[in-house]
């Protein structure tokens, strides 16, 4: 239900935004909803020494960036005009293209593209300070509800 005033898209942004805060290895990993709407969300992950994979170098686990591009994809099927609140992972495909730099935020960006009657098609980047350069792509199929329709 819409809160009044509040448009469909404000809706869906309002229900992405409690989506990402209600999972705790979002709010552990400090993800911030930067942009959200109509199949397109970012979220950045700030840099933490507790999020570090390999001592040596400083830089982000892997790990860390998979739940970033993947909680990223989710929010962006949730926005999809043609979607309701609820969906899951079926498969997330990651290229890691360098590692990102020491110190840096993630950000990432995810698109859902294509949707069928009860999959979701997205494609995600992530990178650091340097935009030109992504750290890693994604491609991802999610579940998805259509508006209108309820689970039985």
């Amino acid at each position: 239900m819409t809160a009044e005033g509040e448009s469909h898209a404000d809706h869906k942004a309002r229900i992405a935004r409690q989506f990402i805060q209600a999972i705790p290895f979002s709010r552990a990993l400090e993800m911030e909803l930067l942009e959200i709407g109509q199949g397109v969300a970012v979220i950045r992950m700030p840099f933490s020494d507790a999020l570090v994979g390999d001592p040596q170098t400083g830089v982000i686990h892997g790990g860390a960036v998979s739940a970033l591009m993947d909680t990223c994809g989710g929010a962006a099927v949730m926005s999809h005009p043609e979607a309701l609140a609820g969906t899951a992972t079926i498969d997330l495909r990651i290229d890691y293209m360098r590692p990102a730099r020491p110190g840096q935020p993630i950000t990432a960006r995810a698109e859902c593209y294509h949707m069928t009657r009860s999959v979701a098609f997205v494609r995600a980047s992530a990178w650091d300070d340097d935009e030109d350069r992504p750290v890693a792509a994604a491609n991802g199929a999610f579940t998805v509800e259509r508006a209108g329709k309820t689970k039985t």
